[in-house]
């Protein structure tokens, strides 16, 4: 298929797995992460606009996370484990 005058920004989408994401969170976050108090990681901070469902995380411990777009696997794990996930524009 031909795409004429293809703009690549428009497309531009870097990624990153759930086995990666509790590296983002600091050190002094982590030890002060519990059950009522769930750490927030924002992706878009370390430059990746998508979220998607390879790997685990940590078990009983919720995250919330904030991402432009997330594939449904990454969703249902990050619910499973206790947490949420927020959309931004």
């Amino acid at each position: 298929m031909r795409y004429f005058h293809k703009l690549r920004n428009k497309f531009f989408c870097p990624t990153v797995n759930i086995d990666t994401l509790w590296s983002m969170v600091p050190q002094e976050v982590k030890d002060k992460a519990t059950k009522d108090n769930a750490p927030v990681i924002d992706v878009t901070q370390f430059g990746y606009f998508k979220v998607l469902g390879k790997g685990l995380l940590p078990a009983g411990q919720p995250v919330v996370v904030k991402a432009k777009l997330i594939s449904k696997t990454a969703e249902k794990k990050i619910k499973e484990a206790g947490g949420a996930v927020l959309l931004t524009a």
